[in-house]
């Protein structure tokens, strides 16, 4: 078995029948097979993926779950992926679809012709469910490869479209890090990243969707339980790279526990907001401006800011009567 494709879905029934059918429709000169793993839908997904296999049982293959096992779908992705028989793994989500059918050939003449490559993308054009203009998702000077100190960096970085993927299956366990976090593409491709190059093909052979059944929407930054996982998440890349850019993923980490101090859970309460910022600070190494202006509005008791402040006026006026 040459590839796998791999399709993961979960409440996607308008969109899931256009996914398979444009694996389906993959004209190459070797043999594939798709997988579908469904994370327990309630919405019918999962009769339209039995549809499928029913007429096309030598290719489609369900992996369906029988209880929803949550973390934002990764762990429904593992075991899809963990089915897989084929050299190479080609992802895409349930809400997604090729527009090209020659991608899964492009990518595997890439990759067989370049074995110093453990993965290669393409563009992908996004789409929205709100009616926002679509646009391309890699612009015209996009670089053809890339190495793991690409991947890493002081803000996120995704350049990579689920839909436009393909990688060697050569990942069979996953650190224990991994398996905490929500967000699976980032730190997958991180892991691939160590076993070779990350190849770019400028052709347009997929569209990724925006709507409001995505995983994309799960991502909420005002939300401490989403930026404590950020944080881990990224704590886990350090030390699986053996601290080799920790310098620049420190200053990624304490952006997190930054956007931390206006979360929901910490708003009102002085304590935690202050370890909060005390982490932070430690985190970032910010100029004397910055670290005096975290430490006024979130370290300093409110109450001794008070008494600052009534001190500072009654000096003033004092000083004016004299």
């Amino acid at each position: 078995m040459k590839v796998s494709v791999c399709i993961v879905t979960y409440n996607q029934a308008p969109f899931i029948g256009q996914a398979i059918e444009s694996a389906l429709h993959q004209q190459t000169n070797f043999d594939f097979e798709i997988l579908v793993g469904d994370d327990c839908s309630t919405d019918g997904t999962q009769d339209i993926i039995r549809s499928y296999q029913a007429r096309y049982p030598d290719k489609v293959f369900p992996v369906l779950q029988t209880k929803n096992l949550g973390q934002n779908g990764l762990f429904n992705t593992n075991e899809t992926y963990a089915r897989a028989r084929g050299k190479y793994i080609a992802a895409f989500d349930g809400d997604d679809y090729w527009t090209d059918f020659h991608k899964l050939q492009k990518q595997v003449d890439f990759l067989d012709a370049n074995p110093d490559f453990s993965t290669c993308f393409h563009n992908a054009l996004i789409t929205y469910e709100d009616g926002s203009p679509a646009h391309l998702l890699n612009a015209p000077d996009q670089k053809k490869e890339y190495t793991t100190e690409d991947l890493i960096g002081e803000d996120e970085i995704w350049f990579m479209a689920t839909s436009s993927v393909m990688f060697w299956n050569v990942i069979k366990e996953y650190p224990a890090w991994f398996l905490k976090s929500v967000s699976g593409d980032i730190p997958r491709y991180v892991l691939f990243s160590m076993h070779g190059k990350i190849g770019y093909l400028p052709d347009l052979m997929s569209v990724y969707r925006k709507n409001k059944n995505g995983t994309s929407f799960t991502d909420k930054e005002q939300d401490a339980k989403f930026l404590w996982n950020r944080i881990q998440l990224y704590q886990g890349i350090n030390k699986e790279l053996g601290y080799r850019y920790n310098t620049v993923l420190r200053k990624n980490i304490a952006r997190y526990f930054y956007k931390m101090l206006d979360a929901e859970q910490y708003r009102d309460t002085y304590w935690a907001r202050a370890w909060v910022a005390t982490k932070y600070l430690q985190y970032a190494k910010p100029n004397r401006e910055k670290w005096a202006e975290v430490c006024r509005d979130y370290i300093v008791p409110p109450v001794l800011l008070k008494i600052y402040s009534f001190a500072a006026i009654s000096i003033y006026r004092l000083k004016e009567k004299m």
